[in-house]
C-alpha cells in the first residue's frame, strides 16, 4: 500500500516508524516548515517528523499551505492508496482528502466522539477522566467527525502527566494505525458513523486554561498541573512574578488558598479544599528545578508571613 504521511510533532513519529517497519510504502512525509528559534531567530529547527523521515530516507514535503494547488497536484502525482494524518497541524481541504484511493485516515488520541479538537490528551486529564484511548478515523470535512474505523481504550493512571499520557497514546495509536490499514486493505473494516449528540470537545489550550486557581479543590489543582506537564506548564504568581509548577499530588492540609507551606518533603500549597505537594518549580526565565532547591534559593522565606500564590 502506497501511503502519504502527514504529521509534525513527536507524537506522530511512532506512527510513521510503524508504517515503515511494517512494510508500507511511505512515498512522502508531509510536515510543517522548519521553525526559527532563539533570540536572533537564526537557529532553524526541523519538525520531529521531518527528522524521523530523513533518517529513513523518506522524501519530505513542507508546503506553507496544504491547500496550494501545486502541492495538491504533487500529491496526486504520487498516486497514494491511502493518506495518514497524525497531528499535522493544518486542516485538509476536500480536494486533498479525495486523492488517495482509500481516503485519508487520522490517528486521534481520544475515544471519539469524545474530546474532538486540538488538545484531547490534556483535556482528558483536565476533565478528570479515568479512561481515554485512540481512534482511527476516516477523515471528512468536519473536525474529528468522520466515521470510526478502529478504537483502542486506555486507562489513565491517577498520577499520569499530560506528557506521559501523550507518549502512551502515541505508541498505542501507531499499533492501531497499522492494524486498521491492514484491515482496510483487505476490505475487512466497516466504518461506523459517530453519534454527534455524544460529542465533547477539547479546545486549544490557552493561557487562562493553564492558570492555577487556588480556590478550587486540591484534586482539580493537581489535575491542571499534571495535564499541562511538561508543556505548556500550569502557572501561578507570587509577588507579581510568574512561576510554573509541576508534579502536584493531593495531600492533607488547610489554610487560605494559595498559602505556601514548607514540609520535610519540600513544598506544599493549600487549595480551596485540601492541599497539593509540588515536586518542581520553574520561575519565569529560569530552568525547571526541584521545589526543595527553589526553597533553598529564591523561595527561601516564602512560608513566613502567610505569603500566597495567586
Amino acid at each position: 500500500m502506497r501511503v502519504v504521511f502527514f504529521g509534525t510533532p513527536e507524537f506522530a513519529v511512532p506512527s510513521l516508524q510503524a508504517l515503515i517497519g511494517e512494510g508500507f510504502d511511505v512515498v512522502a512525509a508531509v510536515t510543517q516548515p522548519d521553525k526559527s528559534q532563539g533570540r536572533s531567530r537564526s537557529t532553524v529547527v526541523p519538525s520531529a517528523v521531518k527528522a524521523a523521515a530523513q533518517a529513513e530516507d523518506v522524501p519530505v514535503l513542507q508546503p506553507e499551505r496544504p491547500s496550494d494547488p501545486a502541492f495538491v497536484e504533487q500529491i496526486r502525482e504520487l498516486a497514494p492508496d491511502a493518506g495518514v494524518v497524525v497531528a499535522y497541524g493544518h486542516i485538509l481541504k476536500p480536494a486533498l482528502l479525495a486523492l488517495p484511493r482509500r481516503g485519508m485516515v487520522n490517528v486521534h488520541p481520544s475515544l471519539l466522539p469524545a474530546l474532538r479538537g486540538a488538545a484531547p490528551v490534556e483535556w482528558a486529564i483536565l476533565n478528570g477522566l479515568t479512561q481515554t484511548g485512540v481512534t482511527i478515523m476516516q477523515m471528512d470535512e468536519g473536525m474529528d467527525s468522520g466515521p470510526i474505523l478502529l478504537q483502542i481504550p486506555h486507562d489513565i493512571d491517577p498520577e499520569l502527566t499530560g506528557g506521559e499520557l501523550s507518549e502512551h497514546l502515541s505508541e498505542l495509536g501507531a499499533q492501531a494505525l497499522v492494524e486498521a490499514l491492514a484491515l482496510l486493505e483487505t476490505n475487512e473494516l466497516k466504518p461506523k458513523a459517530q453519534d454527534d449528540a455524544r460529542a465533547t470537545y477539547a479546545p486549544k489550550l490557552t493561557r487562562d486554561t493553564a492558570h492555577i486557581r487556588w480556590s478550587e479543590p486540591a484534586a482539580r489543582v493537581a489535575g491542571v498541573v499534571r495535564a499541562l506537564d511538561p508543556e505548556p506548564g500550569a502557572w501561578t504568581e507570587l509577588d507579581g512574578r510568574v512561576f510554573k509548577l509541576f508534579g502536584a499530588k493531593v495531600v492533607d492540609g488547610g489554610g487560605p488558598p494559595g498559602q505556601i507551606q514548607t514540609t520535610d518533603d519540600g513544598l506544599r500549597i493549600t487549595a480551596g479544599e485540601g492541599a497539593v505537594a509540588i515536586d518542581d518549580v520553574q520561575p519565569a526565565g529560569k530552568p525547571r528545578m526541584a521545589a526543595a532547591e527553589w526553597l533553598r534559593g529564591g523561595g527561601r522565606g516564602t512560608e513566613r508571613g502567610g505569603r500566597r500564590f495567586t
